[in-house]
């Protein structure tokens, strides 16, 4: 039975990135452009929302009402969760993987997700989508739209847990530089931070929305499925902590390399502290005798010059060996 609202038959869009339906035992069938979407079982479509193709079927199909309309055309970004009747409306975050772009600017992942249809929606590309994809070639794909659902909270998890391992690695490796008095390079310990703020503010609402989507009372979804958005809200709570435990450490970085930094301007002042009271006679001894005043002493005699030299590398000399014996050098 196709789905029709009104006098209206809805047809899969044209430029789609997905469209199938779900064969029930974890393999799809390919829905060609044109295709009518049959509620016999259920279909997913994946959209590129930047596509005029994609704008248009979205503000035109009746099977959305117009806040979901607005939201899977990129009128929100924060993590959100709507619940309409026994459809829901999400907002998700995924680490974006793109190249020439910052992971840290995570892209939003919009769903409209009911018993019978799935309808997604993004502007740039995605791993965990394709991940949930990948598994319908293998007969491992979801059996149904909540365990879609499941499956792409999953991905989008286990993508964001390999970014947090990844910047946990690299602040270990700088904290090892540091230890051996070797400063990051410019720059580099505040793009760290920048990444784990970041990540961490849309982390933290969509560790929310998860456990919020497994107290929800929906028919569609078993016990099974909330047992296991319960563990990814429970992995989710741990990247948190790690994205917590992260921000402490770069803040101790950060004060260390400032220390560095500190003692060794302070070792360099020290040094040329030294090195002017070293010089502190030779200055004055040269002060005077560089006045142009009759009966300095030594003015007619050829060797007075060298004399003096070897005076000033005398003091010179007794000045250093006082200043070791003191422990000041």
């Amino acid at each position: 039975m196709s789905v029709i609202k009104g006098q209206t038959m809805e047809r899969v869009p044209e430029n789609t990135i997905y469209s199938l339906q779900l064969d029930g035992h974890g393999g799809m069938q390919h829905l060609a452009a044109g295709a009518e979407l049959l509620t016999e079982s259920p279909a997913w479509v994946h959209l590129d929302y930047g596509q005029p193709q994609a704008q248009q079927w979205l503000q035109q199909t009746s099977l959305l009402s117009e806040s979901a309309r607005e939201a899977l055309l990129g009128q929100s970004n924060r993590p959100k969760l709507i619940r309409q009747g026994e459809s829901l409306l999400l907002i998700l975050r995924g680490i974006n993987h793109n190249e020439h772009n910052r992971p840290e600017e995570m892209v939003a992942l919009r769903i409209f997700i009911s018993p019978q249809l799935i309808i997604s929606s993004r502007c740039r590309p995605l791993l965990s989508e394709r991940d949930v994809f990948e598994q319908f070639a293998t007969q491992d794909g979801p059996v149904s739209p909540s365990d879609w659902l499941v499956e792409i909270c999953d991905a989008l998890t286990d993508r964001a847990g390999e970014f947090v391992e990844t910047l946990h690695d690299r602040i270990l490796s700088l904290e090892e530089s540091v230890l051996e008095n070797t400063m990051p390079a410019s720059g580099q310990l505040g793009r760290i931070r920048k990444q784990l703020i970041m990540i961490r503010r849309y982390l933290s609402p969509q560790r929310d929305l998860v456990a919020r989507l497994a107290s929800e009372k929906i028919s569609w979804l078993n016990d099974d499925d909330r047992r296991r958005l319960l563990d990814i809200a429970d992995r989710l709570r741990r990247w948190l902590d790690d994205l917590d435990a992260g921000v402490a450490r770069t803040a101790v970085l950060a004060d260390e390399v400032n220390n560095i930094m500190a003692a060794a301007t302070n070792r360099r002042a020290y040094q040329m502290s030294i090195m002017a009271l070293l010089f502190l006679p030779a200055s004055f001894l040269t002060g005077l005798f560089g006045i142009n005043l009759a009966g300095m002493p030594g003015a007619d005699n050829p060797l007075a010059f060298w004399t003096f030299c070897g005076v000033l590398t005398g003091l010179a000399l007794l000045l250093a060996i006082w200043l070791k014996l003191r422990s000041w050098w």
